[in-house]
């Protein structure tokens, strides 16, 4: 470990939670250079839904490397890019009647929604955008002010501007109807607010404590957009790609967003690549006005390509979902039972938060020593979040469900434990 103590920067993160070093991966499984096999719930922080290494998409990226497949061409033309875009509209986008226009921003998720922004500004010509408390969207400069969370926005060094932040459904609690407040705030021209370019919104705040966005809210929401002319963003980075159960996070509600973000697990492999969706209406940018170097990432075009045609030709993977999230879900609410924890989530991503915000990172710490990689998310790093390959194989679900269950009450038990890392935090 000594190179990365002596050489890397400060700013490294994941590896201090998971102080390895991991060598080798297959499906949900991590190995060290030691040898010792991790069950991965962690899933690349959502961009490896389809596991590591997936033989089908591995396949592809060799085949298309070896016949000397263009890798780089900025936004040109490519046999790799026409394949993929052939194939996401004739298994994504007819199949829901969706008309939408594909942009390839920068090959990063903050790189979709920096090209959302600029794309909704221009098209409405205003400039406030409003994000919603607890949201996660990046951390360029755009991005993070949409964001909730102080410890990122400090970072940034600078004044984070032309953003509202307004409470996300039940951040008031049960009682209080949040739509109704932003309806206030946008119907009086003394509120302060100026009227937005877009909302911006993710139906469950993965990063922000996987807090869900009911159907209610959802659809409310989608209905004052268009009463105010305000261009609705989907932020669908982490909970997309089926990580919900469908493809998009919000196809069960009745909402029709303008412009749709995605990125992590669109590549299939954990290859960077992100897309921005708009309704054509709103395509308004003119040649060359949001580019980046790598938006032409045709080793991810590839292994997009092969996901789509491996696990969405039909509904097969979306009925494991939701069968894998029955057992996740009655799991965590076992552990809740026994723990005074409260459970939230929906499909593959469901986090449980515990009366004592300290124990979360103690739980993860646990889980790591005896084989599972979990995270934590929220203001406070107070929620397990469970975010494993939707493509799990039902053994090792069982198995890191068991090890979390034993890592939360050795946790619990272990006030020492707890206190040494409630110090550390």
């Amino acid at each position: 470990m000594e190179i990365f103590e002596r050489l890397e920067s400060n700013v490294r993160g994941y590896c201090r939670s998971f102080p390895t070093v991991f060598e080798t991966a297959r499906g949900a499984t991590l190995v060290n250079e030691d040898g010792e096999e991790f069950i991965d719930f962690f899933a690349g922080a959502g961009a490896l839904s389809y596991g590591h290494n997936n033989p089908a998409l591995k396949s592809a990226l060799v085949d298309y490397v070896a016949s000397d497949g263009i890798l780089h061409a900025l936004d040109m033309s490519t046999t790799a890019k026409r394949t993929f875009l052939e194939t996401f509209e004739r298994l994504i986008l007819r199949p829901r009647e969706m008309n939408y226009k594909v942009m390839f921003p920068g090959p990063t998720g903050t790189n979709a929604v920096e090209s959302a922004l600029k794309l909704a500004r221009k098209v409405t010509g205003r400039h406030n955008v409003v994000s919603f408390t607890n949201g996660f969207h990046g951390m360029t400069l755009g991005s993070l002010a949409l964001t909730g969370n102080s410890g990122k926005r400090a970072g940034a060094g600078v004044p984070l501007n032309n953003v509202t932040h307004m409470p996300f459904c039940d951040y008031l609690g049960t009682e209080t109807d949040t739509i109704a407040a932003l309806e206030r705030f946008l119907e009086d021209s003394s509120s302060g607010m100026d009227l937005p370019a877009a909302f911006i919104v993710e139906t469950v705040q993965a990063e922000g404590g996987v807090n869900i966005g009911t159907r209610g809210w959802l659809e409310a929401l989608a209905e004052l957009a268009a009463q105010y002319k305000v261009l609705l963003i989907v932020d669908d980075i982490q909970v997309g790609c089926g990580r919900t159960g469908p493809f998009f996070s919000f196809e069960p509600f009745d909402i029709q967003p303008d412009i749709i973000c995605l990125s992590k697990s669109i590549s299939g492999y954990g290859l960077p690549m992100a897309l921005t969706l708009m309704k054509p209406e709103h395509d308004v940018f003119e040649p060359g006005e949001h580019n980046g170097t790598f938006r032409g990432h045709n080793a991810a075009f590839v292994t997009a390509t092969a996901a789509l045609e491996e696990f969405w030709k039909d509904d097969s993977l979306t009925r494991k979902i939701n069968r894998n999230a029955r057992q996740v879900r009655d799991a965590l609410l076992d552990i809740a039972a026994d723990h005074d924890a409260e459970v939230r989530g929906r499909g593959m991503i469901q986090g449980i938060e515990f009366a004592d915000h300290a124990v979360a990172s103690v739980i993860s710490r646990e889980a790591f020593s005896r084989g599972l990689i979990i995270e934590t998310a929220g203001p406070n790093d107070e929620v397990i979040k469970t975010l494993p390959p939707l493509t799990i194989p039902d053994d090792l679900l069982t198995r890191g469900l068991e090890i979390l269950a034993d890592s939360t009450a050795v946790a619990i038990r272990e006030p020492a434990y707890a206190n040494e890392i409630r110090t550390a935090q």
